[in-house]
């Protein structure tokens, strides 16, 4: 593309606004739309917070604290796996992408609301002195295990990596998001020469920041397991949580009539297959992670898998590996699946609830353990977790709604729409 002259390029643009599929009523939503939506989510999100505070007092702050945090993870997952598709896109060049990259790049740029909503967190264990960052109570001062890892488990030092998780996120993204807008307005095809070079650096930088973010913030909860894995475990949440929400995402608009032509039933099918290539690396990571402290049995991981293997949690733990895993990979084989929109998306949106029963499964049994002195309320309380997941999602999709709203459904002067527009499916 850049060995071509500028007033041929000019000309190619021309003849892409001229496509019938480039109609501005069918790559973009009418004034005012989704707002609506977009005012009720937000509303039920900030209702949902509300009654997690509320149930703060009527149970416990640590059970309040463990069940947004299970929200946060969620929706922090979807956005970094937006951003990782993103720039993985970009290094690859590909050009059946450029259709779809428009709504990737509407998601990860929810990463600013998403550190937000980790510094509440943050912000909670701090002035609690650890609610459920163990690591972080006086009773434990002493124990040998938290001397030897007390130069990395420190409070200065977490704040300090928080501030760097969030302004490398915030970073690529804006980076990122800002170079392709610019690229509507101007037209400049060499942004995208810029994209993909932001991206070579950013992925090394994302893998990082994502994978010590997981150690910080949900392994470090019990300060005596650790697991060399559990930065990619978390990773692996990322991308297929990314794809469900963007066959979603996809789906709604092809059914108010936007994008016919823009993103057919080929761009489905290839979505669908990274959504089931990706929910098979997160099985082999959660297998794999499983199998070495099995085999190690080294008791201070083997004390944190047993824990979640009685008490209930087991059952979860079953329906991990039947809902997350053995369900959706007999489904997503079939290429009929794949190719049917509606399908395609009702899959996504089971292994997002799959996500959020992961994240449950991981942070939940931190509240009521024999240490901790609290005795469980039983399912009773249950509407807690409810009310702070729904409410952490609720309001990360009406921000996400306003912002696809807010302009242009696909990349407009992308020099690789040609080819996503003919995108055909040969496997």
């Amino acid at each position: 593309m850049s060995q071509i002259t500028g007033e041929a390029y000019q000309r190619r643009l021309e003849r892409l606004a001229a496509h019938p599929a480039m109609a501005n009523d069918n790559v973009t939503l009418p004034k005012g739309s989704w707002t609506g939506a977009a005012r009720a989510l937000i509303g039920l999100g900030v209702a949902g917070l509300l009654m997690t505070v509320a149930g703060a007092f009527v149970y416990n702050a640590k059970h309040a604290v463990a069940s947004y945090s299970v929200g946060v993870l969620c929706v922090t997952a979807i956005s970094l796996g937006a951003l990782f598709w993103t720039m993985v896109f970009h290094q690859t060049n590909a050009g059946w992408h450029a259709t779809i990259r428009r709504q990737l790049e509407n998601i990860m740029m929810n990463l600013p609301l998403c550190v937000g909503l980790i510094a509440v967190m943050l912000i909670v264990e701090l002035a609690s002195g650890g609610l459920l960052f163990s690591w972080m109570r006086p009773e434990y001062a002493d124990s040998p295990l938290l001397t030897a890892k007390r130069s990395w488990l420190n409070e200065p030092f977490l704040v300090v990596r928080f501030f760097i998780y969030a302004g490398v996120w915030t970073l690529l993204a804006t980076k990122l998001y800002r170079f392709s807008v610019d690229q509507d307005r101007t037209g400049d095809r060499f942004l995208n020469n810029r994209a993909r070079f932001t991206s070579a650096w950013g992925l090394l930088a994302f893998a990082l920041t994502t994978g010590f973010f997981a150690f910080d913030f949900i392994m470090a909860m019990d300060f005596r397991f650790f697991s060399t894995m559990w930065g990619v475990y978390y990773f692996a949440s990322g991308p297929f949580s990314c794809m469900a929400v963007l066959l979603i995402v996809t789906g709604m608009l092809r059914l108010r009539g936007r994008l016919t032509g823009v993103v057919g039933n080929e761009h489905v099918h290839d979505m669908a297959k990274l959504l089931f290539g990706m929910n098979v690396f997160w099985a082999y990571i959660a297998f794999g992670q499983y199998f070495l402290i099995w085999y190690g049995n080294i008791p201070e991981e083997t004390a944190w898998v047993v824990y979640r293997k009685q008490g209930g949690w087991e059952n979860l733990a079953a329906v991990l590996a039947i809902g997350h895993f053995l369900i959706p990979f007999l489904i997503l084989l079939l290429r009929p699946v794949k190719r049917h929109p509606a399908l395609a998306a009702a899959a996504g949106a089971w292994l997002l609830l799959m996500l959020v029963m992961d994240m449950f499964w991981l942070v939940r049994p931190m509240v009521y353990t024999p240490a901790s002195g609290l005795k469980s309320p039983g399912p009773g309380a249950m509407w807690v977790d409810l009310a702070a997941i729904v409410g952490v999602g609720c309001l990360w999709a009406g921000v996400l709604a306003r912002r696809i709203a807010s302009g242009p459904l696909i990349p407009l002067k992308d020099p690789r729409l040609p080819e996503a527009l003919d995108h055909r499916n040969y496997v």
